[in-house]
């Protein structure tokens, strides 16, 4: 893992490290400024992620396609909230408060920002787990994206309604999330993989932020937030793609080892 992650930019490491610290200080800045600090961190976070994900892209990908992904995702991420709350498909009927600024056509900018800031580390986690390159554009890379992807959502939903920054017009099964919604996730999640057909992922630092989110959600989330059994239910979902992203991984570094050790 350390060849993989020492050659990365100082840059990409700072964006790491920034976006870290912006999560880690929200408590903080709650207890002391109050909510609307708050509201103010959590897009400071958000948008540090993303840059922090960008930043991955492109020092793998280079400028212009990371550019082509960017708006793929965020544009197609936009339509489908916009989609959502307007008519209830494909995750429920719910619509967007007031309290996340801008907003356009009633949806939050920040919104496609979050989904940039999730799919890629997703798509890292899925091409790792299979674990072969002819598989990485193939549908069980899609479908295992989305799943991976959709994980996040049962520890962000019901935090996100519990802050009001959305509301749901019939409350649902899980903690009172519509279970609709998360197969609308798998559904958007999958089609925008499948338009982008990632390739060539950068996948440890990927599979870093997704597992930095992951711990840092099931933290925040059950003991600062005090929402511990969606904390719960997310630590063991999310967790169970961690654990076989890494078991493949370490797999996958054993076997090219010992092809060096036999290699003349």
């Amino acid at each position: 893992m350390k060849s993989i992650l020492f050659p990365l930019p100082v840059s990409v490491i700072a964006f790491i490290l920034l976006w870290l610290l912006t999560f880690i200080a929200l408590p903080i800045v709650g207890w002391t400024l109050g909510d609307v600090a708050l509201r103010q961190g959590i897009t400071v976070g958000v948008v540090m992620q993303c840059t922090a994900v960008l930043a991955v892209l492109q020092a793998s990908w280079g400028w212009r396609r990371t550019a082509q992904v960017f708006l793929l995702v965020t544009l197609m991420a936009f339509l489908a909230e916009w989609l959502g709350s307007t008519t209830g498909f494909p995750f429920g009927k719910y619509h967007y408060t007031s309290l996340l600024q801008p907003q356009l056509a009633g949806v939050p900018l920040l919104i496609p920002l979050a989904w940039m800031m999730m799919l890629p580390p997703a798509w890292g986690i899925a091409h790792t787990i299979l674990n072969h390159p002819a598989k990485q554009a193939a549908w069980q890379g899609t479908i295992l994206s989305a799943f991976a992807f959709t994980a996040w959502d049962l520890f962000l939903d019901p935090q996100m309604t519990a802050w009001g920054f959305w509301v749901w017009e019939i409350p649902g099964a899980y903690f009172g999330i519509p279970l609709i919604n998360f197969a609308g996730w798998l559904l958007v999640s999958a089609v925008i993989t499948a338009v982008v057909r990632p390739s060539n992922l950068p996948r440890f630092p990927l599979i870093l932020i997704y597992t930095i989110t992951w711990l840092l959600q099931s933290i925040g989330l059950g003991i600062f937030w005090s929402q511990p059994l969606p904390a719960l239910v997310g630590f063991l979902t999310m967790g169970f793609f961690v654990v076989v992203a890494i078991r493949s991984w370490r797999s996958a570094e054993g076997i090219s080892t010992q092809r060096m050790a036999i290699e003349p």
